[in-house]
């Protein structure tokens, strides 16, 4: 509020010492104007009233009392204020709105994509999450994690499409994984679970969602034993995690992958399992696609492999903000894609999980 009072005094002061045959009244119009841009609706108010009296006086200095000029000059000034005040009240009401929005796109996070705790059994694990769209804390890609007796369960998946039809497929999805994860014994079974799932929600929309029958889910299963040195995964059609075993970070690929699901087989044979070594020291990598094709600004994809050697590999917290800080720097803030991703370390030795939880470029964090 002090610069358009300096601003309103400086005219004023100006006009008292300029010819008569100058009037600079007409310019303290600037100072509702800038009031508007900076501060709220009644501050702008006051600020035209005040730049309303200092018109009469700068107009009294001119001898303008009786003339026509004077009305025009506060009937101008007036009029200007209107304008800006009118539009002052409509941006402090999308802000209201805005507000709001943020606050049910933090909450639907909370319920959706529930904090992963930072320890599962004996690993470490941390997860953030980046949505495309504007102000969004959620979009379609999807993680959670479950312990099942004497095993860790992880789920990361990409929905297909963006906006609401896609988080009500993460929801339909998420949901079934959390109650299927502790029914069923193997990874092929839980996965065929899910299917059906799936399928019995898309049936369900079917009705008034036109899509249904295109839309579908591509999904990872993990599955980490206590006290066992491996890792089995199935994939439905979801791109391999990476594993840094203290040396050049490779991908698990799976030979045979399922089908993403939603168009997938209905029973546990036609989802076949993998089995890979996972041995203390080692960390595990899932993401969804929104890494993997991230682009320069030439257009070349995120070499994922050729820049995970810089990354720290040994705590899940320090991997995430190191690809989120590598990501920004090769793609920039933008990204074109939703992006989830989890870590996953079985430590050998002691690693320090931070106080508080920030994550990397995506960024939000849970």
């Amino acid at each position: 509020m002090a610069l358009p009072l300096l601003l309103i005094a400086a005219i004023t002061l100006a006009a008292s010492f300029a010819p008569l045959a100058v009037h600079l009244s007409p310019l303290l119009v600037a100072a509702p104007t800038f009031t508007a841009a900076v501060a709220q609706t009644r501050y702008t108010v006051v600020m035209a009233l005040a730049a309303s009296a200092a018109v009469v006086l700068a107009d009294w200095h001119d001898g303008l009392v009786r003339s026509p000029l004077l009305p025009v000059h506060v009937g101008a000034l007036l009029a200007v204020s209107a304008s800006v005040i009118a539009a002052r009240a409509l941006h402090d009401r999308d802000l209201r709105e805005l507000t709001q929005v943020r606050a049910v796109s933090e909450a639907t996070q909370r319920v959706l994509l529930r904090p992963l705790p930072r320890r599962l059994g004996s690993l470490r694990v941390a997860s953030a999450y980046r949505a495309t769209t504007a102000h969004a804390q959620v979009g379609g890609d999807l993680y959670a994690a479950a312990r099942t007796g004497r095993a860790t369960r992880i789920l990361i998946g990409d929905v297909r499409g963006k906006g609401l039809p896609a988080l009500e497929d993460a929801s339909a999805l998420l949901g079934a994984f959390r109650e299927a994860a502790h029914q069923h014994t193997t990874l092929p079974e839980l996965a065929a679970a899910l299917e059906r799932s799936v399928r019995r929600h898309l049936d369900e929309i079917a009705e008034f969602a036109s899509d249904s029958a295109e839309r579908f889910i591509t999904a990872l299963l993990v599955e980490l034993p206590d006290g066992e040195e491996t890792v089995r995964i199935v994939s439905c059609g979801h791109p391999p995690p990476l594993v840094n075993r203290r040396g050049p970070v490779t991908a698990l690929c799976v030979t045979r992958p399922a089908p993403p699901l939603g168009l997938a087989g209905s029973t546990a044979e036609e989802f076949p399992l993998a089995t890979f070594a996972f041995s203390p020291g080692d960390t595990l990598l899932l993401y969804t696609d929104g890494l993997i094709e991230a682009r320069d600004a030439t257009g070349s994809f995120y070499p994922v492999l050729e820049r995970a050697a810089a990354w720290a590999w040994q705590c899940p917290h320090g991997l995430l903000q190191d690809i989120g800080k590598d990501l920004r720097s090769y793609a920039g803030r933008h990204l074109d894609d939703d992006l989830a991703m989890v870590a996953v370390h079985s430590p050998a030795r002691s690693c320090h999980v931070p106080a508080t939880l920030t994550g990397p470029a995506p960024e939000a964090t849970a």
